[in-house]
């Protein structure tokens, strides 16, 4: 049997590559949004507590962004090995930057 007919979790096509730039997009988004929120709330003079929340989702996002390259290797090398895919530490970054938007929008409301 080929590489091509053998069963497993592998798919010859490009959902690997697609999945990366799904990550890169909510990573720049998180990091750029952050990044522009917390300069508002400066300079609507709001309270640090909303921009320290908006400069945790620009962290989680600058983070997840730099290990864009790293997980897409590892993602490689699991595919073609058949081993299962471990995305535990990047979906838990992605959800505190989320909270971290969230929290500093609600803040930001109830606070200007």
């Amino acid at each position: 049997m080929n590489r091509r007919e053998q069963p497993g979790i592998w798919d010859p096509g490009l959902p690997s590559e697609r999945t990366r730039l799904a990550w890169v997009r909510t990573a720049t988004a998180l990091a750029v949004g952050g990044l522009g929120a917390a300069g508002m709330t400066l300079r609507v003079r709001a309270p640090a507590l909303d921009t320290a929340a908006f400069v945790m989702a620009a962290f989680c996002g600058a983070v997840l962004l730099a290990r864009t390259g790293l997980r897409y290797a590892r993602v490689q090398r699991a595919l073609h090995e058949n081993r299962p895919l471990g995305h535990k530490a990047d979906g838990l970054l992605a959800w505190i930057g989320v909270l971290a938007v969230a929290a500093g929008a609600f803040l930001f409301v109830l606070t200007v």
